[in-house]
């Protein structure tokens, strides 16, 4: 089976949208991330909070709201995960926190005795101080979702890690920033463009199944399409395959909440890596392009979590 996840929060979506999504079998779970937070707290509905945490510190005041919201996603998704039907929500740790260890693990804790939820999953960057920090949270049954993975070596320590407890997990894979990102170059070569993304996903995808694992999946992120020549559900046509978990924006999951979903083309790894094999000649270093983008991923998130952090006080 194939599960679908929103990649969205924002309070006013979880109280009517997000439950009829859940209600209709549509999606059955919620990926959150320090972006999609910056722009839930925005909106109207968090002042009246805000305003009643003044005298905290402003990480104190995210923490506060982003716990109430990811402890209303869990309990809307409780009967989900009751039946074995994923049913969870996705919270990061801070991302300041990417290269500490022990602050990661210290983070991760709070975060899980906070919100009193045992579907809640705890997303952790694939970098060395992650895996170790998902090692330790898995040991102590804590469900794990590795995120910004986009090699098949993060991919596979990240798997390690998570299986070293018997918990749940996922490895999120991103997808649609390779295109973004190679597409210009692709062109001038006069090579296939918005391939690589969806190859290199499937590639891990592959990798994940081999391992045969009751308890972690592969989840297919950064599914939005930028391109306005793809169809809004370009990655979902490319990537509904068995036993994984794609998570998509509110505009994604707007583009198939009415069709019938068919699985898609399983490539082989020796066909992805055939085409891989066109790349280095042309003078694309892929270990080179996955350390940019976790570089850019991380960076990304590290923004969008100050700026929330600064505009909360304003």
């Amino acid at each position: 089976m194939t599960s679908i996840w929103v990649d969205y929060l924002d309070r006013e979506f979880l109280e009517s949208e997000f439950k009829e999504m859940v209600e209709s079998g549509l999606v059955n779970g919620l990926t959150s991330n320090p972006s999609i937070f910056a722009n839930a707290m925005k909106k109207n509905i968090y002042k009246n909070d805000i305003e009643n945490l003044k005298d905290n510190s402003s990480k104190e005041i995210y923490e506060e709201n982003a716990v109430k919201d990811i402890q209303k996603a869990c309990d809307i998704l409780k009967e989900n995960f009751e039946n074995d039907n994923d049913g969870f929500a996705s919270i990061e740790v801070d991302p300041r926190l990417i290269n500490n260890t022990k602050g990661t693990i210290d983070e991760a804790l709070r975060l899980y005795d906070k919100i009193e939820r045992e579907n809640v999953m705890i997303k952790i960057p694939a970098n060395e101080t992650g895996y170790k920090a998902m090692e330790e949270l898995a040991k102590k049954s804590i469900n794990i979702n590795a995120t910004l993975v986009f090699s098949p070596n993060q991919a596979m320590r990240a798997f390690e890690a998570i299986d070293k407890g018997n918990v749940k997990g996922v490895i999120s894979v991103f997808v649609s920033r390779f295109d973004r990102k190679l597409n210009p170059v692709l062109a001038s070569l006069n090579l296939a463009q918005d391939r690589i993304g969806f190859f290199n996903a499937i590639k891990i995808y592959n990798m994940i199944e081999n391992e045969k694992s009751e308890n972690i999946k592969t989840l297919f992120a950064s599914t939005g399409v930028k391109q306005n020549y793809l169809p809004k559900d370009y990655y979902v046509q490319n990537l509904f395959l068995p036993n994984s978990v794609l998570t998509l924006p509110l505009d994604v999951i707007e583009a198939i909440k009415d069709k019938e979903l068919e699985e898609s083309f399983h490539f082989q790894t020796k066909h992805i890596d055939a085409f891989f094999g066109f790349l280095t000649p042309a003078g694309i270093n892929m270990q080179k392009i996955y350390q940019e983008l976790f570089d850019e991923g991380v960076e990304a998130f590290g923004n969008a979590f100050n700026n929330m952090l600064d505009s909360i006080k304003e």
